[in-house]
């Protein structure tokens, strides 16, 4: 049977969290493979909500849940957050859940960091969450990471430290922030190992022997193309690769082993923080979306922009994120609307794109083309078959379709589990 990828086809927050528990009912492992504790999954789970940041989807169903080493892992943010799924009743221990000895983990420096620098951009903010994740990376790519491993091994990670602080310290002191002793990160460090290494292993061996065994896999991205750090609208993305194409490194595995994409779109758009955002609606049907589709961030709490749906952004997500079938959420949050508007393109200084170019100017500037489509008053909530979908829902979704030339596989009308229509399995071969 084939393995499946999950990745956002907007800018994050499609509900991914309802499709990943949806799928992971029928896979055995469940694979974290990029982004850190700035991206937000909820789940709702009979008469309990789980809200995960780092924690795989998968361990809500009792799967083994596995954080790959293309995240940034903050220690104390995910023991935070076991705890409190604990709390809940869910049981998370190093039996389900398995965390990446190469994985690189974000330290308070790198928080500290993050705030100095926005706070330092004024209002060219980027509207990053604060927590570290862009400096974790950068400290990655630059070969000063403290890994997971590392904790292991004192000696090591009081090598590291000195290279790490002269970096991160000489940055906060430009920035007129506090600097971090040495002495109080390597105790913080070394007191959080014993809690952490019990889950710590090297994944790629699990991951290889779950594929030579047929185990069904499911790789669940965080955030959305549209933040990729290469294909989104930089330089308001996140700071990793969030395209299908990164499963296979970010969780040890080669290419071949990701199988289906499946990626998340909203039956309209919404965007959270700052960055161009075309089809954003600033009147009363933008908040009316935003109401009922009740658009906060998990992470965030922060309000997110609303607009009609993007069929020109989708469409590059589809290409550059490999996308094979999509799952469309919240159709039932368009109910009772007269009219709908599709985007097929922008106007850009009197030239007509079919996609968003990379260049931030252009990408401010552009001014979407509309296709205008009938509505439907009927209620389109709940429904789980595709008969019970209204005739004008069914036209919206076909045209959908064809605009971003890739097939609806999976359709989702409330946050209810299994209020869902699937078209094509995506774990089918």
């Amino acid at each position: 049977m084939a393995n499946v990828a999950v990745i956002g086809a907007q800018w994050g927050d499609e509900g991914k969290g309802k499709v990943v528990d949806w799928l992971a009912s029928r896979a055995e492992l469940v694979i974290r493979f990029q982004g850190g504790h700035n991206a937000g999954h909820t789940l709702v789970v009979g008469n309990q909500t789980y809200k995960l940041s780092l924690l795989p989807s998968g361990l809500v169903r009792g799967k083994i849940g596995v954080i790959g080493n293309g995240v940034v892992v903050d220690p104390e943010a995910l023991l935070a957050e076991i705890a409190r799924v604990r709390e809940q009743g869910l049981e998370v221990t190093p039996a389900t859940l398995r965390i990446a000895e190469n994985a690189t983990l974000i330290l308070p420096l790198h928080a500290a960091l993050d705030r100095a620098r926005e706070a330092a951009r004024g209002e060219r903010k980027i509207g990053t969450t604060g927590r570290g994740i862009g400096p974790a990376y950068e400290d990655k790519v630059a070969r000063r990471a403290i890994r997971a491993c590392d904790l292991a091994e004192p000696a090591t990670l009081s090598d590291k430290l000195d290279e790490l602080l002269l970096h991160h310290n000489a940055l906060l002191r430009g920035f007129g922030a506090d600097i971090f002793e040495k002495s109080a990160v390597l105790d913080w460090l070394l007191g959080l190992a014993p809690r952490i290494l019990p889950f710590v292993e090297p994944v790629w061996e699990r991951l290889d022997e779950a594929r030579r065994a047929g185990r069904r896999m499911l790789f669940e991205g965080a955030q959305a193309v549209m933040l990729d750090v290469d294909h989104g609208t930089y330089p308001f993305v996140t700071s990793s690769n969030t395209v299908a194409a990164n499963a296979a490194c970010g969780a040890g595995v080669g290419p071949g082993a990701v199988g289906f994409v499946l990626g998340i779109a909203k039956a309209y758009c919404t965007r959270v923080g700052a960055g161009p955002f075309p089809t954003e609606l600033h009147d009363e049907t933008g908040r009316l979306l935003g109401e009922r589709g009740h658009e906060f961030g998990t992470v965030t709490g922060r309000r997110r922009r609303c607009g009609w749906f993007d069929a020109a952004l989708v469409r590059q997500a589809v290409k550059v994120g490999g996308i094979d079938g999509l799952a469309l959420t919240k159709l039932d949050v368009l109910d009772g609307l007269d009219e709908l508007r599709i985007c097929i393109g922008y106007d850009i200084g009197g030239e007509t794109f079919r996609h968003l170019p990379a260049a931030p100017g252009a990408q401010k500037a552009a001014r979407p083309i509309y296709e205008t489509v009938e509505g439907w008053s009927e209620s389109t909530r709940g429904a789980r078959s595709w008969a019970e979908l209204p005739a004008q829902a069914i036209k919206y979704i076909r045209r959908i379709e064809e605009l971003v030339e890739a097939p609806v596989t999976l359709l989702s009308t409330s946050p209810e589990r299994d209020d869902t229509i699937l078209m094509r399995d995506p774990f089918q071969d």
